[in-house]
């Protein structure tokens, strides 16, 4: 079945819709306090949805059905490890974040060690996070390129720029109601084209966990067994991702930058222990959708064996659903696309302004100054992940996969400065600075020594890993010097 003109219709009027709807905030965007945190009037369950939306993006709804389609669902043993750290992160550091009136994450670093380690902990949230979503952007052109065959640059400027109209115009408000339009459009659609997949396989649901059982277990969540070689068993996955979550959601604007635009403490962790049950719900959905896509290409086999499982889905909901319902589904994968990139160039641009931009250069401009540096910012940024997402369709590993990998090599070090901050009282700016040297530097020879085939360690270790060297490489550091001190 051919992607009609009113699927593309549908298509269109979402993307203009939801386009206007976060502009529709921009004349409330006076001050910083109000672009960059909704001026603290936003109720918990919308952070806590946008919470989601944000750290779920394209690459959940087109990567996680392809591992399950490809294995089992063993993805959801990193998913209970982000249930861990969201209690870690709700009772350990938004506390922190409360103590005072803060706009990023890294304040609360500049307030413990000083500016430069903030500099240091910024610059690595703002390069890390435009790899990231960079990689996240590219995802975007799959669904784009299976649908109306065209270029990857046709498609990234053109969902680019929609998604900066908005950002640019509404702050952080816009992008947290865009962020509950849109997730429970994609959740909704999911749902029904999951429905759908089942109805087409002969016998059901009975017919699909036949299939699934006689084919490895698909349903399997749970692999005991031990090695540092595959990423997705119990202790690679729930150590691996409460260290991975901590870091993504305590020390990374993206996550942060909502925490912080809850109206006090007990809303802010009660909005991300409230986002745990989501995710949840979430990833068990789509990893149920890959055993059911599973079952559906048993009996329907595709014309052209799929050259990567990250086109599964798309395919599917291009190809197999009625008129109309595709254009809808299809509008629910790009709204997490959206999602999520309204919310990277928000960050970052709320980092670039408070963390280099007002410090460093204007220190005493006026609120409205600052709002209109923002918003050029926010376009600046949508220029370089433009760029960093043509490069990235030269790539040829999952995209989820890629992105997570490319986020873990900075959380190690930048979790490991905070745990220094949070939990030590002794640890020294110079020495957190030493810590996060040496864990970069373990996970980039990790990282090289992976490729040229010598290291074989799961990239849900990295964080780990890297958290680890960070805080005692720290701590050594720092009581060296103490030593010295009393000496």
């Amino acid at each position: 079945m051919a992607f009609s003109w009113i699927d593309l219709s549908v298509v269109i009027v979402y993307l203009v819709v939801v386009t206007l709807l976060g502009a529709r905030f921009g004349k409330r965007q006076k001050t910083l306090h109000d672009y960059f945190l909704g001026g603290r009037q936003l109720p918990w369950w919308a952070i806590a949805l946008s919470v989601v939306s944000a750290e779920t993006s394209i690459l959940t709804i087109i990567s996680t059905p392809g591992i399950a389609y490809g294995g089992d669902m063993a993805f959801l043993q990193l998913v209970f490890g982000y249930l861990v750290a969201r209690v870690v992160v709700s009772f350990v550091l938004i506390p922190k974040y409360f103590a005072g009136e803060l706009f990023t994450a890294y304040q609360l670093i500049e307030r413990r060690f000083g500016r430069g380690l903030k500099v240091f902990t910024a610059g690595l949230f703002l390069g890390s996070r435009a790899l990231a979503e960079g990689v996240r952007v590219f995802a975007i052109s799959i669904v784009i390129e299976v649908i109306f065959r065209t270029g990857v640059l046709t498609a990234v400027l053109v969902i680019t720029a929609l998604t900066l109209f908005y950002t640019f115009e509404g702050g952080l408000t816009a992008v947290i109601w865009t962020d509950v339009t849109q997730l429970s459009i994609y959740i909704i659609g999911t749902v029904i084209a999951l429905l759908l997949a089942v109805q087409a396989v002969p016998g059901g649901w009975a017919e699909v966990g036949h299939l699934a059982a006689i084919s490895g277990g698909k349903f399997t969540i749970f692999h005991f067994h031990f090695n540092w070689h595959e990423p997705y068993l119990f202790w690679s996955g729930l150590v691996g991702g409460t260290f991975l979550t901590s870091a993504s959601h305590g020390t990374d604007q993206l996550i942060v930058q909502r925490l912080l635009a809850a109206k006090n403490k007990r809303q802010s962790q009660g909005a991300l222990l409230a986002s745990g049950l989501v995710i949840l719900f979430q990833f068990a959905l789509f990893l149920v959708v890959g055993v059911v896509l599973f079952a559906f290409y048993h009996f329907h086999p595709p014309a052209h064996p799929f050259s990567r499982p990250d086109k599964i889905y798309p395919t599917f909901v291009i190809t197999q659903l009625p008129v109309g319902l595709a254009g809808l589904l299809t509008a629910a994968i790009i709204a997490a696309a959206m999602a999520n990139l309204s919310a990277a160039f928000n960050s970052l641009a709320s980092s670039s302004v408070v963390d280099f931009y007002r410090p460093f250069f204007r220190p005493d401009a006026d609120q409205k100054h600052y709002v209109r540096a923002s918003r050029a910012l926010t376009l600046f940024w949508g220029v370089v992940l433009i760029l960093i997402a043509i490069i990235a369709q030269y790539l040829h590993e999952s995209v989820l996969v890629l992105a997570l990998t490319i986020a873990s090599i900075p959380y190690g070090a930048m979790l490991g400065i905070f745990l220094l901050g949070v939990l030590t009282k002794r640890a020294t700016s110079r020495g957190a600075l030493v810590g996060a040297a040496l864990g970069l530097a373990v996970l980039i020879l990790i990282v090289i020594g992976k490729a040229f085939g010598v290291v074989d360690i799961a990239w849900t270790w990295y964080v780990v890993i890297g958290t680890l060297v960070t805080f005692f490489g720290g701590w050594i550091a720092s009581v060296d010097r103490i030593i010295n001190r009393t000496i």
